[in-house]
């Protein structure tokens, strides 16, 4: 019973993403790996090449495989169901994980609050509960953390954990040869254990390799193919960039109190509780290495990829309010330490309206979107999508996975009516301004939305989202 513990805790956890944002939805990333996982399952290699294509995540495309029997045309809805299911329980893990490490090194009350700090950041639950990768890349790494914290020099156990992250995130590669690099300085190993430990290091990029080869014939696919999206949507990259770049995103993710709660705890474990915190401050600066690392390969330097940096930094926010707490009792120095605890329990309080304005904001740009993915699910059902003559247009990129995965087609039979003008088919346009603010447009899109619906395609359907169009010639052919 003690082993389900874990689970329960986790599932506990959920509720409060769950109750502060309501529900969730897959993102254009996780869309993608859904249908390319149906493709793969059904005997067909995914298309990489289709335009502003994600990055392929090779576990997350392993997991739509498994989901494929959700995900052919009429069952998308099931598929993506449990997709958002299981990123509002990886929130929960993370919020469980964060509290035990929390607890471990500076006490039960730091790490409750540094798990509420981390549940409670609006960017974490934005892209948790649309099921971005970085939510489950996180988790697996701070398990892998945990292993170490309580068995010190576990070897393998931690290299698992962290050889299945490196399958959604290259960061961390990094962390399993670092990790190697101090098993092999701290321990002797014999050869065969060795040999062992690097083969666990060398197993995710070798398959992430594998998969880009196999699929698009080029090893380094991902690699290249996100550095051109980069470029496209002129995201910010560069080692230039990350000194300004990443305390803004950290910032972006913590907000003002937590930094200076986490600087104090900080500053103040390393004078005082020094063997705490050498693990905590290792890792979290190797994830500031690894961010820099994906500037210099000439990757996006975007939020989501300060996480775990900044979910070390929640935790020595709680150090900060409560890590006097471990020590010991009549040390002169605890009430210092107290006295800052409570300066900073006082800036989180004051500062705690405009984080609830936050997650209300949120809560409200979450129902409309879903609202919006709701429409387009009942749209297909009344109007069958990809059913009828011709591919099927949308007005950009955005939509594209979703309608593919609804209409249960290939990603290359739902085209952006900004690249190619709109001949025979269907065509899905929202309804009005609100839903393609709301949905379809991104500030970073290479192109303005100009595309309109061609004066000979009839409009055949519609809900208070979308409005489908269509026009068949003479020969026209559906091919799924």
């Amino acid at each position: 019973m003690r082993r389900l513990t874990p689970i329960a805790w986790s599932a506990a956890a959920a509720l409060v993403p769950l109750a502060i944002v309501g529900r969730g939805f897959a993102n254009y990333d996780t869309l993608y790996a859904i249908v390319w996982g149906r493709e793969l399952a059904h005997g067909r290699l995914p298309d990489y090449g289709v335009p502003l294509a994600p990055t392929p995540h090779p576990l997350a495309t392993f997991v739509g495989v498994l989901l494929a029997p959700l995900s052919s045309a009429g069952h998308g809805a099931a598929a993506e169901t449990v997709v958002v299911a299981f990123a509002f329980l990886a929130l929960g893990v993370v919020g469980y994980l964060v509290y035990r490490l929390g607890a471990l090194w500076f006490g039960r009350a730091a790490g409750l609050l540094a798990a509420a700090i981390v549940l409670t950041r609006e960017p974490v639950l934005s892209y948790g509960v649309r099921a971005y990768v970085d939510v489950p890349y996180l988790a697996l790494v701070l398990a892998a953390l945990l292993v170490e914290a309580r068995r010190p020099r576990a070897g393998a156990p931690v290299l698992v954990l962290l050889g299945v992250a490196g399958l959604l995130r290259p960061e961390a590669w990094l962390l399993s040869a670092a990790y190697l690099v101090y098993l092999a300085r701290a321990r002797r190993m014999s050869g065969r254990e060795l040999a062992g430990h690097v083969a666990l290091v060398a197993a995710a990029p070798a398959l992430w390799l594998l998969a880009d080869l196999l699929v698009s014939g080029d090893a380094l696919h991902s690699l290249t193919g996100t550095r051109d999206v980069a470029r496209t949507l002129e995201r910010k990259t560069g080692i230039g960039n990350v000194p300004v770049t990443l305390p803004r995103r950290i910032g972006e993710i913590l907000r003002e109190p937590v930094l200076v709660a986490a600087a104090g705890g900080g500053l103040l474990a390393l004078a005082w509780l020094r063997r705490q915190v050498r693990l905590p401050a290792a890792v979290a600066a190797l994830a500031v290495a690894a961010f820099a690392a994906l500037a210099v390969a000439g990757l996006p330097i975007i939020t989501r990829y300060a996480f775990l940096a900044a979910t070390l930094l929640a935790i020595f926010a709680g150090a900060g309010a409560f890590g006097w707490t471990q020590l010991p009792r009549g040390d002169p120095r605890r009430r210092r330490w107290a006295a800052f605890g409570g300066l900073a329990l006082v800036l989180l309080a004051v500062f705690l309206p405009a984080q609830v304005r936050r997650l209300g904001d949120l809560r409200d740009q979450i129902a409309i979107q879903s609202r919006i993915v709701d429409d387009l699910y009942a749209l297909d059902e009344h109007d069958a999508l990809g059913t009828r003559c011709g591919p099927i247009y949308v007005p950009n990129h955005r939509p594209v996975p979703l309608v593919a995965l609804i209409a249960g087609v290939r990603p290359t039979r739902v085209r952006s009516a900004q690249l190619e003008r709109p001949r025979s088919g269907q065509f899905v346009a929202a309804a009005d301004a609100s839903v393609a603010r709301a949905f379809i447009l991104d500030p970073r899109d290479p192109r303005r939305l100009e595309a309109s619906v061609p004066p000979d395609f009839v409009r055949v359907g519609a809900d208070r989202s979308w409005t489908l169009y269509e026009r068949c010639a003479t020969g026209a052919a559906n091919i799924r």
